[in-house]
């Protein structure tokens, strides 16, 4: 268990060991008069968040709000666990994704596709939340937590459709979820800041990430709150980089599915992972950094769901 971090403006960071790997995805919580927590991670990391709110000296009682960037596992799917130790909180989501928290059925089938034997290790339990316990947030939506604090809610799709951004400009920060990809602090011990696209499967879509990267960059904001994982102040490098990978990924996809084109979809996103990560390794050779293997295992795990996101993609283009 490692101490939650301060990030200032009344915000902390716990790291919730998604996957049992730190520095992989983070929930955050705003200390205001009415506490409000932002992802939640699978329930496997229910536990590390439990114990980062005893080191807040933070009562799950008065835990007001638990806000889920998207519906995906890996933010929301310990959503329900968490619930259940927070009598007093409401979960609040995308219009698009009520109903999947109310009936999970539909999430659990979706990552049983994509994480096979791994998927209880990664993500049981998934408890349906009652609907009288969600609210609803639309685009432009605001949520007032504190006598100065109020939280405005983007719809930022890309990632996912049922995906919005947390503006807080009392921060001057957002969080973002996925949808400005996801920031890799492990190699800042190398001297590096490096952000890549989360492009994972079903409703990705390049043009919506660019546009809603677009609508975020707009606020001139000074932070940005990545899902995975923590908090960057250099939000103009995050955008660049964001805009030099994507089409990289996407090219990359294009010209596996043309060579490959009687390929399964297995072997596709096979062929797609292996190139990308073969382009990553030569752009930060070229920037120095030398490889590790902690950093390769994270990135490489990314990059074989991004690769099934990216032939997903294309394959409903044709």
């Amino acid at each position: 268990m490692r101490k939650p971090i301060d990030l200032g403006y009344g915000i902390s960071l716990i790291d919730v060991f998604d996957l049992g790997k730190e520095n992989r995805t983070g929930t955050y919580v705003i200390h205001e008069e009415d506490i409000t927590i932002i992802e939640t991670s699978a329930s496997p990391s229910i536990p590390y968040l439990l114990k980062g709110l005893e080191a807040l000296e933070v009562d799950t009682a008065e835990v007001k709000y638990i806000i889920v960037t998207h519906i995906h596992l890996d933010h929301a799917g310990g959503a329900g666990l968490l619930l259940e130790r927070c009598p007093n909180a409401k979960v609040i989501v995308h219009p698009k994704g009520k109903r999947h928290l109310v009936n999970p059925s539909r999430l659990i089938q979706g990552a049983r596709a994509v994480y096979g034997q791994q998927f209880d290790e990664f993500f049981n339990p998934i408890l349906p939340i009652p609907e009288d316990r969600l609210v609803v947030k639309e685009d432009g939506d605001t949520l007032q937590i504190g006598k100065n604090r109020t939280l405005t809610f983007l719809n930022t799709p890309g990632h996912a459709n049922h995906h919005f951004s947390i503006y807080d400009p009392y921060s001057s920060g957002i969080f973002t979820g996925d949808t400005v990809g996801v920031y890799y602090p492990q190699l800042l011990s190398k001297g590096f800041e490096f952000y890549l696209p989360s492009t994972s499967p079903n409703q990705f879509n390049p043009q919506a990430m660019l546009e809603a990267a677009d609508r975020i960059e707009n606020l001139n904001i000074d932070r940005i709150y990545f899902g995975h994982y923590g908090m960057s102040e250099n939000p103009d490098l995050a955008f660049k980089q964001l805009r030099y990978w994507l089409p990289i990924f996407v090219e990359t996809g294009e010209s596996v599915t043309k060579e490959q084109a009687d390929a399964s979809f297995k072997e596709k996103t096979a062929s797609i992972s292996k190139g990308l990560f073969a382009k990553i390794s030569e752009y930060l050779a070229e920037k120095n950094v030398s490889p590790s293997p902690d950093v390769d295992e994270i990135i490489q795990l990314d990059l074989n769901v991004c690769a099934m996101g990216i032939a997903d993609y294309l394959e409903k283009k044709k």
